[in-house]
């Protein structure tokens, strides 16, 4: 990998995004490797959730825009959006949760993959935003349709219309942010959240994370019938008789992960 560093600590994989000179702009060459790596983790067992991160000072300045210069048209623009969604929505729906440790600016591009994770780890000062309509675009790694989906139509419209970062106090406000950690503390922050969901049963994780991304596209008695459906698909699993079984003999239980 030449633009970013994988590592394992445990069950746990950490990606970071290693483009300094860049800002950690995304590029193909930084979105083809991400999607290798997140690949790479979907398939190791040993690994039960992941931390995305750009390292203790920045998370990623958005998407790297001498590239985006030479993009052909409308053709050319349609492509680069696609393979954004495609990685995007693959970690999106990965069955293991998936932590943004974000440092510094998140912006653009970068903000959007972010979007895509599962929770939102950020160090103060902080400050995470779409600035695309600064430069007569829009986000087209799904921030239109994640961020408001994440906070609401209006603080996603305010983000959006004006493009200003909000700081990271406010980005937990509106529900953003999950947890606010002081700065040079955020990978070890991340690893402790990471580990703690490393240590949930994993079948049951998947099927709730997978409740959750498709129930929201769904109306709810639907949404209620597929709940029911993973409700009694858990009741036959390993983990579900040793977590009754540990809570019967107040113990701890001690998951297999199937």
């Amino acid at each position: 990998m030449e633009t970013i560093v994988v590592e394992q600590r445990g069950p746990v994989g950490i990606i970071s995004l290693n483009r300094p000179q860049k800002m950690n702009a995304l590029n193909k060459k930084v979105m083809a490797e991400l999607a290798a790596a997140f690949d790479g983790y979907r398939r190791e067992e040993g690994v039960r959730s992941v931390i995305l991160t750009g390292g203790e000072k920045i998370f990623g300045a958005g998407a790297d825009i001498e590239e985006l210069g030479e993009l052909n048209g409308v053709s050319g623009g349609h492509r680069f959006c696609s393979e954004a969604h495609r990685l995007f929505s693959d970690i999106e729906n990965m069955p293991k949760p998936v932590i943004a440790a974000i440092a510094g600016f998140a912006l653009g591009g970068c903000l959007e993959l972010a979007l895509a994770c599962d929770v939102r780890i950020a160090s103060e000062g902080a400050k995470l935003g779409l600035p695309e309509i600064t430069l007569g675009l829009l986000p087209g790694g799904g921030g239109t349709q994640r961020l408001p989906r994440l906070v609401g139509p209006g603080w996603a419209k305010w983000m959006l219309f004006s493009g200003k970062p909000l700081d990271v106090a406010e980005c937990c406000r509106i529900g953003l942010v999950q947890q606010v950690v002081p700065q040079g503390a955020l990978l070890e922050s991340a690893l402790k959240v990471a580990e703690e969901l490393a240590s949930r049963p994993a079948v049951a994780l998947a099927t709730i994370k997978d409740l959750v991304n498709t129930g929201a596209g769904l109306d709810i008695t639907t949404a209620l019938r597929y709940e029911a459906r993973g409700f009694g698909m858990l009741l036959g699993t390993e983990d579900y008789r040793e977590g009754t079984q540990a809570f019967r003999e107040k113990r701890k239980p001690q998951f297999k992960h199937r």
